[in-house]
């Protein structure tokens, strides 16, 4: 892990120095109010791991650039970004924060693709997918691998996104993922597509669209049973409630007629 860490740090700073926009101070759809939060928060805290988790969400609310139509302002939101996922990285890395610093690998990963930088973005998502196989956390190990195959497929390496999204495929289905397996259906519509293979693109397609229907019907069976279970719930209430009085009511009737 200290391996890992040296090695982040000298392409960090490597990458920043060259890659690093100067912030603006445009909040476009953000609450100023909630961000003037947040600031406020950083300036009271000396705590680390509690500044980490302000930096983390100052960035994940400048993530939220993909409506900006103005690129300057754009470039501004994914600076900020930048900025403030970097400041947290070196706290999580100080500490060994494997989970934090997964969350800064994925952030950097989304803005470097969105700057069509791909050799930072693969490199800094393929930092998360290690982290993720090291911890045996299946869920990001699915969700680096789909990432990984859309920056592979944007850079025209059809073949090794191929095989990103069939070991997401088989990682989804054997655990039983299938939002994720839908997911992974829609990346390989969008790969056969790249190859002009329209069968396999329309295959994938019905496969995702099946999936998620069958989620939806899902969950709306899981909505209608967990009304029905309250109902019922309720019902007893009212039963239960209903015999108390009448018990009450027979009760002091036969305590009147005794006296």
């Amino acid at each position: 892990m200290k391996r890992l860490t040296i090695l982040v740090f000298i392409i960090l700073y490597a990458l920043r120095s060259s890659a690093y926009t100067a912030p603006t101070d445009s909040t476009h759809q953000q609450s100023p109010s909630y961000l003037d939060t947040l600031q406020q928060q950083l300036t009271l805290t000396t705590n680390d791991s509690l500044k980490s988790g302000i930096y983390i969400q100052l960035a994940a609310q400048y993530l939220k650039y993909d409506g900006i139509t103005d690129k300057k302002e754009k470039q501004g939101y994914q600076a900020q970004v930048l900025n403030y996922t970097y400041l947290a990285l070196h706290i999580y890395s100080r500490y060994n924060d494997t989970t934090g610093m997964v969350t800064c690998f994925n952030n950097l990963a989304t803005v470097y693709r969105s700057q069509k930088k791909y050799p930072q973005a693969k490199w800094f998502i393929l930092q998360s997918n290690s982290l993720s196989r090291a911890k045996n956390d299946v869920p990001n190990i699915m969700a680096s691998l789909i990432i990984l195959a859309n920056i592979k497929m944007e850079i025209k390496d059809y073949a090794l996104a191929m095989s990103d999204l069939n070991e997401a495929l088989k990682l989804s289905t054997t655990n039983h993922y299938p939002k994720v397996e839908s997911r992974v259906q829609e990346s390989y519509a969008l790969l056969y597509s790249h190859l002009k293979d329209y069968t396999k693109e329309a295959i994938a397609e019905k496969r995702h669209n099946f999936i998620e229907d069958s989620i939806s019907k899902g969950d709306e069976a899981s909505l209608i049973a967990k009304i029905k279970s309250t109902d019922s719930l309720q019902n007893k209430k009212k039963v239960f409630t209903t015999t108390g009085r009448r018990i009450y009511k027979t009760n002091s009737s036969v305590k009147i007629a005794s006296l």
